[in-house]
């Protein structure tokens, strides 16, 4: 009876070894199973979005679902499901979509940690929304096919005839239409018009940013419109460019600041969870994961590129805030007045 007693304990013992031994090899996200996943809609480049959520898995230890779409097409989706939605943080690639989900009182607050290390022109005007990264408008153009100095003053100056087939741009870029927002409040409704009417009669449409560099660099078309990291994704991929940028100064439309936002929403199931995401993203870890996978300027206080860019503090953008451009709808009802949409 003693013998089998003894056999039966180093039997459980061996179990019970082998059970700790395989504890202990388990990656962290195996620790997470009592801890509910995340859905986060991306409206951001599919890279981005997933590197920041294998990033915030291996940190906390919370599994983070993407679902891939357009930012427009997300913020709509949320609208339309309501207090269904399965999602817990949105981020898009502009704010507008922001915006216009935090005028329907859609969005969390936002804790105000998170929002602290953040300056307070990239942060919606009720909390309730945040910049993440940023990126500045420019010209890319083709020193082949003009010289820098010959480039305008102004990027108003490219809807005269002059400029017949020498500018291209995309009407359907958020970041475009912002930029149609931001001469809105610079300079008024009509000055707008006649940017969009001039750009439709002389300049070249293209179907995305990155159809529309590669243009310029091909020597298509002398210069387009386009957001700085679109050209920098480029020269990773190709090493040497022949096209290079141009940066507006003087605090013209053309510099346009923009920024890629994230918010939590009011319905999230998990909202500490959601919050802890959206302080991951702020975070110096999180602010790297993303800008090192799309060359756009951290926005967190004291960081700093390191993809080479124009250094943020040399930029002299417009006196407009991503708060100032609303929901964007300004420019798309302009851009179907003139025949763009």
């Amino acid at each position: 009876m003693m013998i089998r007693d003894t056999r039966l304990k180093t039997s459980l013992l061996r179990g019970l070894s082998i059970t700790l031994l395989g504890l202990t090899l388990l990656s962290p996200a195996a620790y997470s199973a009592d801890k509910a996943p995340l859905t986060l809609y991306n409206g951001q480049h599919k890279e981005v979005g997933d590197e920041l959520a294998k990033a915030f898995e291996a940190k906390t230890g919370i599994h983070v679902n993407v679902r891939k779409g357009s930012s427009n097409q997300l913020a709509s989706q949320v609208v339309e499901e309501g207090d269904r939605s399965p999602a817990d943080v949105i981020y898009t690639e502009e704010s507008p979509p922001l915006n216009k989900l935090g005028e329907q009182g859609l969005l969390a607050k936002i804790d105000a940690s998170t929002l602290d290390v953040l300056p307070k022109d990239y942060v919606g005007s009720k909390g309730d929304w945040m910049g993440v990264t940023a990126r500045t408008r420019v010209v890319a153009f083709n020193p082949k096919l003009i010289a820098e100095k010959d480039l305008p003053k102004s990027v108003l100056d490219f809807a005269g005839p002059e400029w017949q087939g020498k500018v291209g741009f995309v009407p359907t870029s958020g970041a475009f239409q912002e930029q149609a927002v931001a001469i809105i409040k610079l300079h008024g409704r009509e000055a707008a018009e006649e940017w969009l009417t001039g750009l439709r009669a002389f300049g070249k449409v293209y179907s995305n940013n990155m159809v529309a560099l590669k243009a310029v660099e091909n020597g298509e078309v002398a210069t387009v419109l386009v957001n700085n990291y679109y050209w920098f994704a480029l020269k990773k991929e190709k090493t040497n460019l022949d096209s290079q940028l141009h940066y507006f100064t003087n605090g013209d439309a053309g510099g346009l600041i923009t920024v890629s936002s994230a918010a939590a929403l009011k319905s999230s199931k998990h909202p500490k969870e959601a919050q802890q995401l959206l302080a991951f993203m702020t975070s110096e870890e999180g602010q790297r994961v993303i800008t090192n996978t799309s060359a756009e300027y951290p926005l967190r206080k004291g960081m700093e590129s390191n993809r080479g860019l124009k250094p943020f503090s040399e930029l002299q953008p417009p006196k407009v805030t991503p708060a100032d451009l609303g929901n964007a709808e300004e420019a798309l009802d302009l851009e179907r007045d003139v025949g763009l949409n």
